[in-house]
């Protein structure tokens, strides 16, 4: 729901849920740098439920027994989440993030926006991180490539040849 560190999210206080804007304050980041990330609706009920009647000083995310998150703790949950889930391959806390930044990059979120959300300083990590599908990435090409009416199927009448330059000097071929 974030794009959030393991690191980040554990830190979080109540007081870092911001409901009436649906962002989370993460006042340091790997970088150093305090971010605000932007939630979806669903995000934002989620941490609004978290929240509910707690004091701002307690952290927001806690064990059943009210502790805070330690750093190994994401282990036990991952892995309670991927047998829940009924997924059997290796999966950390962190390829959440990776998700997080797919999910985005497929919906066609720009790059530049990915990276503000995820705390990255330019688009180059953010670009590592939008790992795409290979059915995406031929569904995408094969909706916006237009139609050059060069199969017989869609020209009924002969084929005429097309001059197609490849090549931006005075070598290149025609084909």
């Amino acid at each position: 729901l974030t794009g959030c560190r393991y690191g980040e999210l554990a830190a979080l206080l109540v007081a870092d849920f911001h409901p009436e804007s649906g962002t989370l304050h993460v006042r340091q980041s790997k970088s150093g740098k305090p971010r605000h990330v932007t939630l979806t609706v669903e995000g934002t009920e989620f941490f609004a439920d978290l929240a509910a009647d707690r004091p701002k000083t307690d952290r927001l995310l806690r064990r059943a027994s009210g502790e805070a998150w330690a750093h190994s703790d994401q282990k036990k949950l991952m892995a309670r989440a991927l047998k829940k889930s009924g997924i059997n391959r290796p999966c950390r806390f962190h390829d959440l993030r990776h998700t997080h930044a797919s999910l985005l990059v497929k919906e066609r979120v720009p790059l530049q926006v990915v990276a503000r959300q995820l705390g990255h300083a330019d688009t180059r990590m953010s670009e590592r991180y939008a790992h795409l599908a290979p059915d995406y990435v031929a569904d995408t090409i094969r909706a916006a490539f237009p139609k050059l009416g060069l199969s017989k199927k869609e020209n009924q009448n002969a084929i005429q040849p097309h001059a197609v330059w490849i090549g931006a000097d005075a070598d290149a071929e025609i084909v």
